[in-house]
Formats: structure tokens, sequence, C-alpha cells
């Protein structure tokens, strides 16, 4: 008989069908305007040969042979073992590096997104066991976003993420705004995602609804479908990279036709007249005006002095994406494009001024805040190491190096042991045979996983860990008014075990399984965390007993209300009553913290500074094309790159690059045809899409298929698949931030006419059975990672 189950995922919320504990099909909510089609697509994935069943530990590391070719991580075979065995080789291996080498030289690697659930959450049970063990090295700010969480706090003041509750919503921006301009556009593909989850997936009805408004889009982009095209939005194509210097031209505009809100930037900002000192050219002889900002934009001059009239003299509202920020100097065009929201006269009215992150998650707009919701108790950390999380590989290669970080002065730690859980950075990091060459350098590599993709492979010790329908939890997504229940759909496939479970596990070897626990079951611990979060919101919303939730799946919150601190809005009304948590209290247009740091690559203001790879350098002779890695249409990151909607977009199995046509006819390349994609770094191979959404010298390829390299480990090889990171640079966007330059970089396309390879991303790797392979050494004998662990005794 079926049975019908909620589902919640970070792309929306679902129904499971079951029959006979077998999953059936995946149908979205019916009061959900628009479905992500990636919920159905899990089916397919659910029981796929990629599935990981038991724990399995990789040959060589298994027997301590050195690393040669054939028995190094990415390349070797995997004997499976039983789950007492694998706690026994994970527990003594942490004893063992933490005994030798201090705290500092175990690497925390989770990376958020694995779960929605409050409960099991990979990021959290993750450091809650490390930092009860000791402590371990973890790293700070995201992959997303690491220029923007550095940056804005100098400038606006408040945490990396308090922009969210600052920035004007949807609803206000329909009813007061009469001129958005995007730069990197507004993606509704990117709308899909909500951290945590969400009931309704509301952006695409509510951008409807500003278009209806009479709101005029302006998308500044390589990629025209960066913004919908039911938004009639004006596209003006902008060589990628060069966002600041369109801002700066139309700020020089401002400037020089006195448009700009003078009282503004009297009452609420600082420093206005050192930039604008930069800005005439007075500091270093340039003029930044609309005729050298079309020279490197591609903009037309009168176009940016036109656009700047309409900034000034309409209600208007500049949003800056994500996607700008992940290339170098990515600090400059969030800055400036806060100092030009404040020069055109619209920061701090209703519906209007500045923003961030709009369609980048379908929370953003949508709602300001949530009300509390109790997650897994995180433990303090006793190690006060950390690396920015973009520079993992450098730290890797690099033991004892210093380095800049946003004023201080860091030593990247020597890293023995990486445990990660949750993530997959063989997707997110840029330069992927770099990060061949650095990840075969620790003693010990520990992951949990649910498939066999690249970061399992690249693995010593997997872990089989179930997915979020073989688990009890609730999500509650990231400004979603909703808690919604996640009763387990089926039994965790194979011998796998919660990421609670397996921690657990280790904590009892390692004598802290009561703190790590608590004494509690997991569905005592779903169940302690949602009772937390009702007594705390209390009368204001009357919350159901759990059973009573649990039955019901989903419950609504209170919305919190504001004004939030730091008000754009308030700051305008009284900058004395209401400062910002700046040093000087406003806008720091010129920040004298960031000056006195003295770095090359980031001054006291924003500026233009050249990429090293765009449309106008000398690399371009030799590679012609600016690629777009962004975010899929067809999944979260890599998640569920082997489910049924990712599967469907392939292009003969590969993953899809687009192209202007003009760009393809130069190369006799046609829509269909597969192609390698490369430059110095490395090479790919991509399934072709012609389409003049994306501009003339553009290639887009989305980030997320699972890296397939024809010979692991071997630096410049062949992926199969169609993952950019082996074509983007490992090289950080200023000393600032450290964050990844992702989107600067340049390279060719080429037909591919010879034999096309197999696709093997989503096939396991050779597992040899444990009843031939494996012996243990006698109960007692310590494991040491020069003597073996094991001994193998078949080939």
């Amino acid at each position: 008989m079926e049975r019908r189950v909620p589902v919640a995922t970070h792309w929306g919320s679902f129904v499971a069908v079951v029959d006979s504990g077998r999953l059936v099909r995946i149908e979205p909510r019916p009061d959900d305007p628009a479905p992500s089609p990636i919920g159905p697509g899990m089916v397919t994935a659910a029981d796929d040969s990629a599935r990981v069943l038991r724990p399995a530990v990789r040959r060589g590391w298994l027997n301590g042979e050195p690393r040669t070719p054939g028995a190094a991580r990415g390349s070797d075979a995997f004997v499976e073992v039983s789950w007492d065995q694998a706690i026994t080789l994970v527990s003594e291996e942490l004893r063992r590096v933490r005994a030798q080498h201090g705290n500092s030289a175990v690497f925390g690697g989770s990376y958020g997104w694995a779960s929605a659930g409050r409960f099991h959450n990979a990021q959290g049970q993750l450091h809650r066991f490390l930092a009860l063990d000791g402590g371990y090295t973890g790293s700070r700010n995201t992959y997303s976003t690491a220029a923007l969480e550095v940056i804005l706090p100098h400038v606006i003041g408040g945490h990396p993420w308090s922009h969210q509750s600052r920035m004007p919503m949807w609803d206000a921006i329909a009813g007061n705004c009469e001129l958005v301009v995007a730069f990197g556009g507004l993606a509704l593909k990117n709308s899909q995602i909500n951290p945590g989850g969400l009931v309704k997936h509301r952006t695409q009805e509510l951008l409807r609804r500003c278009r209806a408004a009479g709101v005029r889009f302006v998308n500044i982009s390589p990629l025209r479908s960066d913004v919908a095209g039911f938004a009639d939005a004006e596209w003006l194509p902008v060589i990628p990279g060069t966002d600041t210097a369109a801002m700066l031209g139309m700020a020089h505009t401002m400037l020089v036709n006195g448009w700009h809100d003078e009282d503004f930037l009297r009452r609420c900002c600082t420093g206005f007249d050192r930039f604008a000192a930069y800005l005439t050219g007075e500091l270093d002889g340039v003029r930044k005006d609309a005729a050298w900002a079309a020279k490197i934009t591609g903009i037309g001059a009168d176009v940016l002095v036109d656009l700047a009239r309409r900034l000034t003299t309409r209600r208007s509202l500049i949003m800056v994406n994500y996607a700008v920020q992940r290339g170098d100097h990515g600090e400059q065009p969030v800055w400036m494009s806060v100092v030009l929201a404040a020069m055109a006269g619209s920061l701090g009215r209703p519906g209007c001024g500045w923003g961030t992150g709009y369609a980048t998650m379908d929370a953003t707009g949508v709602a300001e805040d949530r009300a509390f919701v109790a997650s897994v108790p995180a433990v303090a950390n006793p190690v006060p190491d950390f690396i920015p999380v973009a520079r993992i590989a450098d730290t890797l290669l690099h033991p004892g190096e210093v380095i800049d970080y946003d004023g201080r002065r860091l030593t990247l730690p020597e890293l023995r042991l990486i445990y990660w859980c949750g993530g997959n950075p063989f997707h997110h990091h840029q330069d992927l045979h770099r990060l061949t060459r650095a990840w075969q350098l620790p003693d010990t590599v520990v992951v949990h996983e649910a498939w066999w993709n690249t970061t399992a492979k690249f693995a010593d010790i997997v872990l089989p860990v179930a997915t979020s329908l073989e688990r009890d939890d609730f999500a509650a997504g990231f400004s979603d008014p909703h808690l919604i229940a996640m009763p387990k759909v089926r039994e965790p496939a194979g011998e796998s075990r919660t990421d609670h479970a397996i921690f657990a596990a280790l904590a009892a070897r390692l004598g802290f399984e009561r703190e790590f626990t608590e004494s509690r079951s997991e569905i005592g611990w779903v169940r302690h965390l949602y009772e937390q979060t009702r007594e705390k919101l209390g009368e204001a919303a009357a919350l159901p007993g759990f059973d009573d939730f649990w039955r019901s799946s989903t419950v609504e919150l209170p919305a919190s209300t504001g004004p939030y601190p730091g008000s754009f809005e308030s700051l305008r009304a009284d900058p004395q009553r209401f400062p910002l948590t700046t040093p000087s209290g406003r806008i720091e247009i010129f920040s004298e913290e960031i000056d006195s740091f003295g770095y090359d690559d980031c001054a006291g203001h924003p500026k233009w500074f050249e990429p090293a790879e765009w449309l106008r350098a000398g690399l371009s002779d030799r590679f012609p094309l600016h690629l777009i890695s962004n975010q899929p249409a067809s999944r979260l990151h890599s998640q569920y790159d082997n489910g049924g909607h990712s599967l469907g977009s392939k292009i003969r199995g590969r993953e899809p690059a687009t192209i202007n046509p003009s760009d393809a006819a130069a190369r006799g390349i046609e829509s269909g045809m597969i192609v390698r994609v490369y430059n110095d770094r490395g090479s790919c191979l991509a399934g072709v899409i012609l389409s003049d959404d994306v501009m003339p010298g553009v290639v887009q390829l989305s980030t997320g298929a699972w890296w397939d390299p024809v010979e692991p480990g071997q630096s410049g090889t062949l992926d199969r698949h169609g993952n950019p990171n082996v074509l983007t640079a490992d090289r950080p966007c200023s000393r600032l931030s450290q964050g990844p330059s992702a989107l600067s970089a340049l390279v060719d396309v080429e037909r591919h006419d010879g034999p096309v390879p197999d696709v093997l991303a989503f096939a396991p790797p050779r597992l040899v059975p444990p009843e031939r392979m494996i012996q243990f050494p006698p109960s007692g004998t310590p494991l040491d990672i020069r003597q073996g662990r094991a001994y193998v005794a078949g080939p």
C-alpha cells in the first residue's frame, strides 16, 4: 500500500510516495507555485550504482604503502570493511594525529549544504564532535560570498549577513521603486534554493508583481538569461570582471553633473571627498568618466551617462549579485555598488537603494528574518587556528606560510588529517589539478558520503552515510516562516548510518559519548530541538506539541518585525540617533581601517583593479573566451548530479556549455557537438548549446558536474564530464578576504573530433571483497601509518 511522507530539501518541500519500503516517486507540494524539478529527480539517485553501501578503506592507505602510481588517492582500489573495523581505524588515527602533531593538525572540512534538517546538519555534527575531541582547524567564510562577507562589515557595519534584513523586500520594491539596475542579473534558476528549505517558492511571483507594477529592470551581465524574459529587462552586455569600472563611470557622471545626493553623502557617509578625488583623477591622473569606463566594459559611454541620469532621477535600486564578487578583486564591485547607491539618492528610501543576492536564494527579498529555531548545539573549538575557506590547497601545499586576511596575519597550519563531512571540495574548489596535488599530502582523509563522488574516490576512509530521505528530522529554512517535519521516508541503503550515529560510535571509542549524545536518541534530539523552539517562542507562536507537529507536517512561525539594526532608512532619518556599527557610525566610502592594512590589492576606497584574466588581458591572444562558471539550474552545486533532472540536462552525458553562435561558427562548432574547453590549467569535454543569450567572447559552463579525470592525479589530464573547475584559477581575489576568484578565467574551445571517452563519474571505484583481502593486527596492537594497519593477502 502506498504511503505519502513529507520531504524537506534545500530546493523545496515535496511529498514522497513509498510502496512497501520502496521509493516510488517524489511529488511537489500542491501549494508551491514554482516547485523545483530537482526534487522529483532524487528518485533516480536513491538506489543507483554509485551508492556507498559499506565502509571502505583505500587499499594503499590500509597497507601504509607509499603514494605511488596506482596506490594514490583518486586512483586506488578500496577494501570494504566492517563498521567495527572502520570505527577502530578512524578513532585510532584521530588519537595518533592528535598525539603526534597536535589538535590543529586535524581539519574539520564540512561545508554545510548536506541536509536541510536542523539536527542532521553535517557541519554542526562534525564540528561538535571534533571540538569535544580536543579541537580542530576550521575554515572561515564561504566559496559563494567570501569577498562580500569580509568587505560589508567594514562598509556598512553589522555581521557578514546582516544586510539580508536591511535590504528592500520585493513587496516594497513593487510599491515604491521605478528602476532596478542588477549587476550580475537576477537568475531565477538560483531561487530554487533556500538554505534549510522552504514551503513555497515566491521569487518568481514577486518579480512578476514588480514588473506588473511598472518597475523597469536593467540587466548588466554577460548573459541575457540572467533576468527572466517576462521582466522585459534592458540587457547591457558587460565584459566579465568589469562591473566596478561601469559603476565608477556612472559615479563620475553623477559627480560632475551635480546629480549626486550631497545631503546623504554629507550626513550619512564618510570619506566621499577622498573618493571623489580618485574619480576625477586628482589622485592618479586618470578621470574615471563614462568614456574611460566604456573602453573597459564594452558598454557605450552614452549608455552609461543615460543610466546614471535615470538612477538619480527615478526611485531606484542597485542590486549586485554574488557572482560579481567571485573574481579578482571581488570586494570592489560590492563596495562600489553601495557607494553608487549612496550617490544616486535612493538609499534609505522605501523599496529603493541597495541590495545584494536577490534571486540567489528564494528568501532573499521575500522575508526579512525568521523567528528563533533551535539547532545542534555548538561546542566552543579549543583550537584558535582557522584558514579562509578557499585556501585549503595553499594550506596543504605550504604549511607554515604566513598570509594576510582582513588585517590579520595567519600562519597556515600543517594539516595531517582531513575529516570531510557534508561537502564536495572537488566540486567547489578551483584548479582541481592543483587541489589533487595538495590532496596527496596529508596522512589521512576521512569522508562521510552517500555516493561514490569524486571526494569519496579521493579519500582514505569512506563511511556510508544515510541521505536526508533516510533519517528523522525537521527543517526551518532561512527566513522561511515554517517548520517542516522530515520523517524518515525509508530505511538507509545498505549499511549506511547517519552522521550522528557515526560520530556517536567514534565518541564512544574516544571516551566522550555521553558529552556528544547527551544520552539522547536521534528522534529524542529531534523532539528536544523542536520543544526548545516551542519554549523559546512561547505564546508568540503557540506551536503545537511535537506529536501533533509530526502528524501535521508543517507549522507556521511568527515573522520578525523591523526596523532592524543598521537600517538605512533609520540612518537617513537620523544618523546621530541610529549610527551604523562602522568605526565612523556611517557608511564608509573611505575606510581608514582598510587603508591602514596597506594592501596593494584593496585600497581605502573602492577602486578599479585590472583582473589577472579578462578579455583585455594579453593572455586573451591565446585564450580568447571568458569562462562563466555559474551555478547550475539542474542541481544544488554538485548535489544530485546523479539525479534524474541533472542527468536529463546533459548532452551525450556531458555538462552543457553555451556559447555565442558567432564564436561557434569561427571554430566550426555546431549545436550538440562535443567540444574540448581548455587553458593552461586543464581541459574538459562538454556538449554545446548555441545561444545569443551569451555575449560574444564568453562561454558559460555551470559548476557541479562530478569531476571525471581520465588519469586521476595526473596533472593536466582531461576531464570527461565537464567540470569547469579544472579551468579556474586557485588565486585569492585579494589579501583582504582571500576569497575565490573562479570567475576570472580565460579559455578556448575546440571541436572534439576523436573518440569520445565514456563518462565514469557515477561508477564506483574498484572494490575488493573483505574476506579475501583484509586481516587486522591482533586486538590492542597500535595502528601506525608508517607500519601499515592491516596485511593484504590478495592482488
